[in-house]
């Protein structure tokens, strides 16, 4: 029952994966993943009483599947195009010291509007192709002009994401160790707050050792236990189906371990 309330989280996981757009779309990796959890779970045993329900889960996930593969397809392919935009506005750099000194503007417009007039989708059956067509037209056409100055000035890149995530960083360290939500009266050292407490290393040490080991190891097994749901998730996002297979290769140990067992221990219902 764990093992298959395993499969059913990572079933709840991809219908509500989040996105961080422009580029990492959330309904695409949660399709994806249905995909190959569908997959794995097709390859259930039939013969077994005890994987009904595995065999019942993977219908109702198929079924998903093939009722959402063309709308899949269609945002699959606004995504690609969308690849290509920031592909032709050099986005995001992968190395700016290394960036093309013979890139200008006038190549950079001409090339944008090159593939404007490839970008010719089925606007009535291809919602999300559709979207993407109205909003880069009314975009580029209102503002596209506006972009296209950092192609011209020498070391000068097209964002400033680089030094947002930089500050970000910062921010979220300042957060951890100081348990505080706000971060404006820490701008100054507050990676260094908690050396504040000690007037030495050693006297840091000292505090450090107070707590117990055994306490302490038992907080660190609570926290594994915690923690294990969310790797569990961790591993389905980078690689879904050895996951599931590992998944339906436990179920299977398991049922075998509850066959052989001539007396198995009774639940209190």
């Amino acid at each position: 029952m764990a093992l298959e309330a395993q499969a059913r989280a990572a079933i709840r996981d991809a219908v509500n994966r989040s996105s961080r757009k422009p580029f990492h779309w959330g309904g695409l990796l949660g399709y994806e993943q249905l995909k190959d959890i569908a997959a794995v779970l097709e390859t259930v045993a039939a013969e077994e009483p005890e994987t009904s329900y595995l065999r019942k889960l993977g219908q109702r996930v198929q079924g998903v599947v093939d009722t959402y593969r063309v709308n899949a397809e269609d945002v699959q392919t606004a995504q690609e195009w969308l690849k290509r935009i920031a592909s032709c506005l050099r986005y995001p750099p992968a190395d700016p010291a290394a960036a093309d000194e013979t890139l200008s503007s006038a190549q950079v417009e001409q090339e944008m509007t090159a593939l404007l007039a490839q970008f010719q989708p089925d606007l009535k059956r291809r919602p999300a192709q559709a979207a993407l067509y109205a909003v880069w037209h009314r975009v580029w056409e209102a503002s596209g002009p506006d972009w296209l100055h950092c192609y011209d000035i020498p070391g000068l890149p097209p964002d400033n994401l680089a030094l947002e995530a930089v500050f970000g960083k910062l921010r979220r360290h300042q957060r951890r160790v100081s348990g505080c939500k706000s971060t404006r009266k820490l701008r100054d050292f507050g990676q260094y707050q908690v050396l504040f407490l000690a007037d030495s290393e050693e006297e840091l040490l000292e505090q450090i050792r107070q707590v117990p080991l055994d306490v302490y190891r038992e907080h660190r097994r609570r926290l594994t236990e915690a923690e294990q749901p969310r790797r569990f998730l961790h591993r389905l996002h980078r690689d879904t189906l050895s996951t599931m297979r590992q998944l339906l290769e436990q179920h299977a140990r398991r049922r075998a371990e509850l066959a052989s067992d001539p007396d198995p221990p009774k639940s209190d219902g």
